[in-house]
């Protein structure tokens, strides 16, 4: 069996394979409300019958002013949790396991009347600009991470990604070219990200693994290096971070110089010195639909989980046909047999 094939176990998810739908975002016209409709449950339960081993739902925020656009989901109401319920059920029914993308988009709300943020500076010059949030607003936020978290869990879903990447709210917090604050999340620039761990960890099963999307390194003028996403990573850990997803970029500003060839594969050595460093299961992304590479990325150590992203928008299929190549065979489901023989 090759190493993309293999199962995967951390604490009490239980994966038949390796692969994982990388949450992306729908800006589906019908979800004003936050609640996903029939689009998500297709789109998901889709990729549930393709074969992939864990799908995590799109970025799915704490407030409706914390959404990307008024067509994200979001979990802020307990009246969100019956929908996000059945399509867990049905991911679950059709053997795969179901994650959730946990965020707040910060600066870079498009839709929200007053985007918030660390601090007042846009993401780029033609955007919002943002009202830097007061201390107690942070705290406040901490807490709707937590009961975000909390109705995740009433929903059925078997880990919980929190998005510390990209240029979004945690990502801005921990970012010393955007977080110039004076306060305790200014002086400690882990703090917000470290305290919505613990807060969340505390309405988690003991048993259920946390995750963390985070951007390895900036590519922004004067943007953190790789020393700098580990020393947070570390503190996200230390607070209860069970595995990274490991991403790069985001964050908005004028472009400098680190930004990486745009080539398959370009994001696996972050993905490895995260694991090196810190000791903790890495999830990597960005480019590795190609089956031969997805695998080398497992069997040569670089990332415990492969996560693929547009390969699973144009083909719902993907693991299936990924695994085929590789092993020579697959598991359809039964419905489909007849499709492999």
């Amino acid at each position: 069996m090759s190493a993309l094939g293999q199962p995967f176990q951390l604490k009490s998810l239980e994966l038949k394979n390796r692969i994982v739908m990388s949450p992306m975002c729908q800006y589906s016209v019908e979800a004003e409300d936050g609640i996903p409709n029939d689009w998500h449950f297709v789109h998901y339960v889709s990729r549930a019958v393709g074969g992939t081993g864990l799908i995590i739902l799109e970025m799915t925020d704490v407030e409706p002013d914390g959404r990307i656009s008024n067509r994200d989901l979001g979990l802020w109401s307990d009246e969100h949790v019956p929908a996000y319920r059945r399509l867990v059920d049905a991911i679950h029914r059709n053997g795969a396991k179901a994650g959730v993308q946990i965020a707040h988009a910060g600066r870079k709300a498009l839709d929200a009347p007053v985007p918030v943020g660390p601090g007042g500076e846009p993401f780029e010059p033609n955007a919002k600009t943002p009202r830097a949030m007061s201390t107690d607003e942070v705290w406040a936020m901490v807490g709707k991470f937590a009961d975000a978290a909390r109705r995740a869990v009433e929903a059925g879903f078997d880990t919980i990604e929190l998005h510390g990447a990209h240029g979004y709210l945690i990502h801005q917090f921990q970012s010393p070219g955007i977080n110039k604050r004076d306060d305790e999340f200014g002086k400690e620039l882990s703090k917000f990200g470290v305290e919505i761990v613990r807060a969340v960890k505390k309405v988690l099963p003991a048993d259920m693994p946390l995750i963390m999307r985070t951007s390895a390194i900036e590519y922004m003028e004067g943007g953190y290096g790789l020393d700098h996403a580990l020393e947070m990573c570390r503190a996200y850990r230390d607070a209860g971070v069970d595995m990274f997803d490991v991403s790069s970029g985001g964050e908005g500003g004028k472009p400098g110089p680190k930004r990486p060839g745009n080539y398959p594969g370009y994001q696996l050595p972050l993905a490895r010195a995260v694991k090196e460093k810190l000791g903790v299961p890495v999830m990597s992304v960005g480019m590795l639909d190609d089956p031969a590479l997805a695998e080398h990325a497992v069997a040569s150590g670089d990332a415990d989980l492969v996560a693929i992203g547009r390969s699973l928008l144009r083909n719902p299929y993907w693991a299936i046909d990924a695994l085929r190549k590789l092993d020579g065979k697959a598991e359809p489901a039964k419905q489909y047999t007849r499709a492999y023989l």
